[in-house]
């Protein structure tokens, strides 16, 4: 049986994901070496809009892609994956010209592979920033190991923020968050993040194996999750007021898994990143942050540490 030339595989229609795929979705994962992630899909598709391309050959999916809308402000890609049988035949542009297509106006932003960039860049993205990829087993060496740390309990040539600014987080405790802590976090979260994300907010207690607050004298000043994936815990979001108040939520949320940690942090926050190899993790990769239709991402990146996942921005 000879595989469909590139032209009829480009004609192939497209049509919308649902709870259905999570199944051929993992599959594709897998195809693509990446883990399966079946609870990952469960969220980005009750949360977001999901695109496939069955494959002609009947076996799954031969390739999807994955929006997550924030109003009108941006809508988020993610999940561009085209099973290695299909690869270089055009699959990838054709979701992406659909995706581009069914934003309208609204404006755009992704994180790319090196193997992904030229292509967005082909289609009109630019690069805005970057996200490296740390993982490993952490080492809780000086920084405390209850879930309760402080961020006191943070070496003290790492608690001074990004900025410069000498940090007041030492009176910063964590703690895990309530039912109620929600309406505090989406207050905190909106002017970081730059839109409104309450529709993934409010999925994370049930989405996460934990999910942990920071606050100094009764005011949050800092939120994160951590969630399965494969066989290690992603820390995300990860969302604090300064670099010491971060390093204490990844301090705490380590305390509670003996699994390896793995996170997307914004390359502009170095000294998390530095305090991060400190404290055993690894480079792994890195993407490149682009946007269409905006010059940059909105919100407060001195404050926005780490992305829920990468498919959600």
């Amino acid at each position: 049986m000879h595989s469909p030339s590139p032209r009829s595989l480009v004609d192939l229609p497209i049509r919308r994901l649902n709870r259905g795929d999570l199944v051929p979705c993992a599959d594709l994962c897998e195809d693509r070496g990446w883990p399966r992630d079946e609870h990952r899909w469960g969220l980005l598709l009750s949360a977001g809009t999901g695109y496939g391309i069955d494959a002609p050959d009947g076996k799954g999916l031969a390739a999807t892609c994955l929006t997550m809308p924030y109003g009108s402000d941006f809508t988020a890609v993610g999940m561009m994956l085209v099973a290695g049988r299909y690869a270089r035949q055009g699959i990838a542009r054709r979701l992406m010209r659909h995706v581009m297509g069914t934003a309208g106006d609204t404006p755009l932003t992704l994180y790319a592979t090196e193997q992904g960039q030229l292509l967005y860049e082909d289609l009109g993205f630019s690069p805005v920033g970057r996200a490296e990829r740390v993982g490993g087993r952490f080492e809780a060496i000086g920084s405390g190991g209850s879930p309760s740390v402080s961020a006191a309990a943070v070496p003290s040539s790492s608690a001074v923020p990004a900025s410069g600014r000498p940090s007041s987080a030492s009176s910063v405790t964590t703690r895990p968050a309530a039912a109620d802590d929600l309406q505090a976090m989406v207050r905190l979260d909106l002017p970081v993040f730059g839109a409104d994300r309450t529709h993934l907010l409010a999925r994370l207690p049930a989405f996460s194996d934990r999910l942990q607050v920071a606050e100094e004298h009764g005011e949050l000043v800092g939120y994160a999750a951590l969630w399965p994936s494969g066989q290690a815990e992603v820390v995300g979001p990860l969302i604090a007021r300064d670099t010491a108040t971060a390093q204490a939520l990844v301090a705490a949320l380590a305390a509670t898994t003996d699994r390896p940690l793995r996170a997307d942090v914004d390359a502009r926050h170095k000294e998390l990143l530095g305090w991060l190899t400190e404290h055993g993790l690894e480079p792994l990769s890195r993407t490149t942050v682009m946007t269409y239709g905006i010059p940059d991402l909105p919100g407060d990146a001195a404050r926005r540490f780490a992305p829920l996942t990468v498919a959600t921005g």
